[in-house]
């Protein structure tokens, strides 16, 4: 009888390790960052200004693009973000004042996107783009370039 009530006690701690063991070394899914959305958000070493949903819009030879944002400065002063478009050390430089406290959304409610002239980027590729604001040394990131074949892009194609 009390071996039975052991094997029984070894089986069921067996089981029990057996379903959920996969939960103590391996992390859960829901911890990992991503952007649920078709542009990506750039990590907070950008600087002061959190730059949310990026993504380019491309015309169907890939030499002009919308860049379409949410760019929201949490701080309680105007920041400038500076954007350097492509490879290291190309001329293409953006710059976007965003005022204090307050939110910006390129390409969203009437609001203009950003153009981007000159590019050599077809739809489906990455095109890497350097963010910086504030004092930070900023971040380099690859900026989805998408086309307007889906509904809601449609009205961004250059």
């Amino acid at each position: 009888m009390k071996s039975r009530l052991i094997a029984s006690l070894v089986v069921s701690a067996a089981v029990v390790v057996g379903t959920t063991g996969c939960s103590m070394i391996t992390p859960a899914s829901t911890t990992v960052p991503y952007s649920p959305s078709d542009g990506i958000n750039i990590p907070n070493e950008s600087g002061p200004v959190e730059i949310r949903n990026v993504l380019i819009v491309t015309n169907e030879e890939g030499t002009e693009g919308n860049l379409v944002a949410a760019l929201v400065n949490t701080s309680d002063q105007a920041q400038t973000v500076t954007l350097d478009i492509g490879e290291a050390g190309s001329s293409n430089t953006q710059r976007l004042r965003i005022p204090a406290g307050s939110n910006v959304s390129l390409g969203a409610e009437g609001t203009a996107p950003l153009l981007l002239t000159d590019l050599d980027t077809a739809a489906g590729a990455t095109l890497p783009i350097t963010f910086q604001s504030g004092t930070s040394t900023g971040i380099t990131v690859d900026i989805p370039v998408l086309n307007g074949d889906l509904s809601y892009l449609s009205d961004l194609v250059p």
